[in-house]
């Protein structure tokens, strides 16, 4: 497995990232069994992706401690990414979601960080995070100071207990904050080959400044895969609903996108998912791709996206399908 180095913060991790949303289970992901993750996460390991994305929010704390389960005796070879900002401890925060009986908050305090990263550590039987990321900005009406938010980080990084930071879900004023204040080596947003907003700004901020990107949904909720029909409906509750993706007449354009990349999966004797994952570590050498790992059967075509190296000339080609097939964005 290739590695790359995350920022400039010397941290090596491999190109694509073990993203540990599903493991949390919850009313998103109720057949989650644990014996299996761990067992995936052991597998992901052998197979040489050594970065790991979680946060307290996935499955309220069980992501996080299931990767402490998994990591016993191996702590020390994985690169650990988790987060601070979605505060369900007490009513301080501006509401964002209630999920599984939770209420959740923005809340970006010094107070709430220092407690969320006591508590990560613990569940993630660590005595260090390799990543910490603020997994949304501050929001009105509870909106802490930027200044408050990154010095408290800058903190952690001199006690130990974090050694870089990342921002997630930013925008670019946010990224320039980081950078003018303390530090940034990573920032994370939704990227794949529909919904590319990142490629306006925020990709060459970070490229200017040696910044890396982590790129999820690369199979956008797995509209990318090809495996779901015309008429296929949402159900009420799932990630999906309410996203204008899965919604004629977005959703019917996005499948003949999908299905006009046959000839370029044949060529390459890939899946559309390793495609999917090829293209967007085409898009950039400092992108480094999340994906949503839950069994051992989804590592494959994972590991396979990595390994794949796409021409510019097909990328060209993949935007250009992109740009036909599309009715809007």
């Amino acid at each position: 497995m290739e590695l790359m180095e995350i920022g400039r913060s010397g941290i090596q991790a491999s190109v694509i990232t073990f993203g540990a949303m599903g493991i949390g289970g919850g009313f998103r992901y109720p057949d989650t069994d644990d014996q299996e993750s761990i067992r995936t996460i052991h597998a992901a390991l052998d197979a040489g992706i050594n970065i790991i994305d979680t946060a307290p929010v996935y499955g309220f704390g069980h992501s996080e401690e299931i990767i402490g389960q998994a990591l016993k005796g191996r702590r020390d070879s994985v690169v650990l990414s988790t987060k601070c900002g979605l505060w369900w401890g007490d009513e301080e925060g501006t509401y964002r979601f209630t999920w599984d009986g939770h209420k959740v908050k923005r809340n970006l305090s010094s107070r709430t960080i220092r407690i969320e990263v006591e508590e990560s550590l613990r569940r993630l039987n660590t005595d260090y995070i390799d990543i910490y990321y603020t997994h949304n900005p501050a929001m009105p009406p509870f909106n802490t100071p930027i200044e408050e938010t990154i010095g408290t980080l800058m903190d952690l990084k001199k006690e130990g207990k974090i050694l870089t930071i990342g921002a997630s879900n930013c925008d670019p004023h946010h990224i320039k904050s980081y950078l003018e204040l303390g530090e940034v080596s990573i920032v994370q947003r939704r990227y794949n080959m529909l919904v590319q907003d990142v490629e306006d700004e925020i990709l060459p901020l970070c490229q200017d400044n040696g910044i890396s990107f982590h790129a999820y949904s690369p199979l956008a909720n797995g509209l990318l895969t090809g495996k779901f029909g015309r008429d296929y409906q949402v159900p009420k509750g799932e990630s999906k609903d309410g996203d204008p993706w899965w919604e004629p007449p977005l959703y019917h354009s996005a499948l003949d996108f999908v299905e006009s990349l046959q000839s370029i999966c044949q060529a390459y004797n890939c899946s559309r998912s390793a495609l999917a994952i090829a293209y967007l570590r085409a898009k950039g050498e400092n992108i480094n791709v999340i994906c949503g790992i839950r069994t051992e059967k989804h590592l494959q075509e994972n590991v396979h996206g990595a390994q794949l190296k796409l021409s510019q000339d097909v990328v060209a080609e993949i935007d250009r399908l992109r740009a036909q097939r599309i009715v809007q964005s």
